[in-house]
């Protein structure tokens, strides 16, 4: 069995950014949209977060000056039930369509299945899409925040806010290299509100699984990102890597305890599926510094019934390598 797979023929053309109103007034600076409030001129947060996906979309369409037939593939995923926001928000398109969950590591998912439809030559031009927005992830996995209830300090505070990347058989800047898709990994963690526990070890397992399989070393990379293990699930993430597979990460960063960095009542960073790509492209991807970089996005696989039946959290890590040209 090898999860590890190289892409042959696959790049990163464009990709869209929108940010919420907190999170524009964080470390982010580089994003293409931003929102003033969290309804984003409609009625419910639900419905903000499905205009959010359809306007990067829209963006990205336009900025590429494509059309909807030019597209072979969207896939798209996010937090509400039964992807619910990305199935409302295919609607709205004429484009083929899968709809993904890997919770918070949908991202790399995505990236992953879209990478293998182009590397396969069954699609030439494929948008992957993703979202989180605050408030509706907080009413269905925590408590409404109308409720105020008490938060512990490993809590993460969801990222509100969308991506649209466009991945093309197209040879540009930046190239999706490999993959390796994780596996569920559950350490018998309990605490719903302490997900950088959950997803710590499955960040580890999927990050050793790549470099064996790709015959790697862990310095191979210029810097390896994580999702949103936050701060304390980043300290859980390095401890177990020297502890079980005796490896020392150095060039290294989580998305979620970057983008909150100076801002109060965020408790240990952010976390949401859009985390990891806001990040890639804001920060990344724009400082021109790293030519190598893995990616990996993690996901607390959680439902509010389970998690309230008190038993262990599963939790899983998928990793792609991207080359900037």
């Amino acid at each position: 069995m090898v999860a590890s797979k190289k892409f042959n023929g696959v790049y990163i053309k464009d990709s869209v950014s929108l940010v919420g109103p907190l999170e524009k007034n964080g470390l982010l600076k580089n994003y293409d949209i931003a929102m003033d409030d969290y309804y984003y001129g409609e009625k419910t947060f639900e419905q903000a977060e499905v205009k959010m996906q359809r306007v990067v979309i829209d963006n990205l369409l336009q900025f590429n000056k494509l059309s909807e037939n030019k597209i072979d593939l969207l896939l798209g995923g996010d937090l509400v039930n039964q992807i619910s926001v990305s199935g409302y928000n295919a609607s709205k398109f004429r484009i083929p369509f899968l709809g993904l969950y890997s919770a918070c590591a949908t991202y790399a998912e995505e990236l992953i299945i879209g990478a293998a439809f182009i590397s396969g030559h069954f699609a030439k031009k494929v948008i992957v899409t993703t979202s989180s927005h605050n408030l509706s992830a907080e009413r269905q996995f925590r408590y409404p925040i109308e409720y105020g209830a008490i938060k512990k300090l490993t809590s993460t505070f969801t990222t509100t806010g969308a991506v649209a990347t466009l991945l093309t058989n197209e040879q540009t800047n930046i190239r999706v290299e490999s993959a390796t898709i994780g596996k569920v990994v559950d350490m018998g963690v309990k605490d719903a509100n302490n997900m950088g526990a959950v997803m710590a070890p499955a960040a580890a397992d999927v990050l050793y699984t790549h470099l064996v399989e790709m015959k790697r070393n862990v310095n191979y990379y210029d810097l390896i990102v994580t999702g949103d293990l936050g701060i304390v699930g980043s300290e859980i993430f390095k401890e177990f890597l020297e502890k079980s597979y005796d490896i020392r990460i150095k060039k290294y960063m989580d998305a979620g305890g970057e983008i909150y960095a100076g801002i109060k009542d965020t408790y240990a960073g952010a976390s949401g599926p859009v985390a990891l790509p806001l990040v890639l492209f804001d920060k990344i991807i724009n400082s021109r510094k790293y030519k190598k970089i893995l990616i990996i996005a993690t996901g607390s696989l959680q439902s509010p019934q389970l998690a309230n039946q008190k038993i262990g959290i599963p939790g899983i890590a998928h990793a792609v390598s991207l080359e900037v040209l």
